[in-house]
């Protein structure tokens, strides 16, 4: 997929503090404290950026994290309120699979995946993470996932068939595997 720069600006984006982290770096005459904020941001409706920001102060920290996530935004194509199919995404010891859920399902994820895809605007969603939980890893490795999306039009596009021919191929699909399982 083509990736063109989102403009911030156009957006009204809610942010979302995912974790706050006092580090300490060791000098000659102690300790230097700073801290260290991961921060995630999205308009609801299928925009979503996630950032990472350090200062001396807690409000700087934010505030860095918050324009690191402005420009990392992402384009995420929603199927109604989920996903358009599974992705599992592994990102530094953390792995995350997301998949998608029927309508009423809402949000089931962790610590990590939940405030990314809240942000995106998914409503229904399954979740699992593996391997490190991590906070930072996990919501790098879910920003990942969604960022690996791809919609009905575009994967048909890839496979020279109409949206359509698609769409039939899967429902045709659906049945045959229920009688297997």
């Amino acid at each position: 997929m083509a990736s063109r720069r989102i403009n911030a600006e156009e957006l009204e984006l809610e942010e979302r503090i995912v974790q706050i982290n006092r580090v300490a770096k060791v000098v000659k005459g102690g300790r230097r404290f700073s801290f260290s904020t991961v921060v995630v941001v999205g308009d609801g409706k299928g925009h979503v950026g996630v950032g990472m920001g350090k200062a001396g102060e807690v409000p700087e920290a934010i505030r860095k994290g918050v324009e690191a996530a402005k420009r990392n935004l992402i384009r995420i194509p929603l199927t109604g309120t989920t996903i358009p199919h599974e992705v599992e995404t592994r990102y530094a010891a953390s792995k995350v699979r997301i998949i998608p859920a029927g309508p009423g399902t809402g949000v089931i994820a962790g610590r990590g995946v939940r405030p990314v895809v809240e942000a995106a605007g998914i409503k229904d969603l399954l979740s699992k993470s593996y391997g490190s939980n991590n906070p930072v890893n996990v919501v790098k490795a879910a920003f990942q996932a969604l960022s690996e999306l791809t919609s009905l039009e575009e994967q048909a596009r890839l496979r020279d068939m109409t949206p359509r021919e698609l769409h039939q191929r899967r429902l045709r699909r659906e049945p045959e595997a229920q009688e297997a399982s």
